[in-house]
């Protein structure tokens, strides 16, 4: 059977003003992978999620997402698609737990019913299950702000379990959390999108977790992919080239 291609980038780049973020790339990810990106700090991984989830235009070429331009996708075509999870978790702190995780039917609601909804919570059982999913079902109505790092995060979760895209995006997901969290995190998300056959594209500063979770590795330098492969084959030298200083400081 033919692998359906759920992610093409043909010749994109994107600049910002003399830096150049992204460089001439040219990516494919099928449905149902699990993509981490690596690369030192300001290679470009942010960038290139950013643009996978529509938040920004690249400069140059063309992003395919389930065989259709994303230009050529409405809001409600985009919430259906493509969500993303980041490190800042993106939840309102003084807004109750139950309001953060259904803010993931944002794209399919609207904003009138979005509104509404604040006054008095929709779909309360989509949140109950998405938050008895992540491990917090007795947080429903609790500040989000009076939760701990890890408990936004599976809020967080818990929202994009509601919005149920095709294509989940992590950037940098547990870069805050300590070591048995970020752990943790991951694998729930793995797991939650194994279950739901979404594909999932995360960038990650822990080596470790990405061999770990994630079946293919794609390293990014300079703006540039320079390397993609099986994470099982994964060698010292691929890390030493991606993360080795060119101008050293003394």
């Amino acid at each position: 059977m033919i692998p359906t291609r759920t992610i093409q980038l043909d010749n994109i780049s994107k600049s910002y003003g003399d830096t150049h973020a992204l460089t001439s790339t040219n990516l494919i990810i099928h449905k149902g992978e699990r993509v981490a990106l690596i690369g030192p700090s300001g290679a470009g991984k942010s960038t290139l999620l950013s643009i996978l989830s529509g938040a920004i235009q690249s400069d140059t070429g063309l992003y395919s997402l389930n065989n259709e331009n994303i230009l050529s996708l409405s809001t409600k075509q985009r919430a259906e698609s493509v969500g993303i999870i980041r490190q800042q978790f993106d939840l309102v702190g003084p807004l109750k737990v139950v309001h953060n995780v259904l803010s993931g039917h944002l794209g399919r609601w609207g904003l009138i019913k979005s509104l509404l909804s604040l006054i008095h919570p929709f779909a309360l059982n989509d949140a109950r299950e998405a938050l008895a999913r992540v491990g917090i079902e007795n947080k429903l109505f609790e500040l989000t702000s009076n939760l701990s790092g890890g408990e936004q995060q599976r809020v967080a979760l818990a929202r994009l379990f509601v919005q149920h895209p095709k294509v989940v995006l992590a950037d940098e997901p547990v870069a805050s959390l300590d070591p048995a969290r970020a752990d943790q995190i991951i694998k729930l998300l793995v797991e939650l999108t194994h279950e739901g056959e979404q594909t999932l594209v995360a960038s990650l500063h822990s080596i470790e977790l990405a061999k770990k979770y994630f079946s293919r590795i794609i390293g990014i330098k300079d703006g540039a992919i320079c390397l993609d492969k099986p994470s099982v084959q994964l060698s010292e030298k691929d890390l030493q080239l991606l993360y080795r200083l060119e101008h050293p400081h003394v």
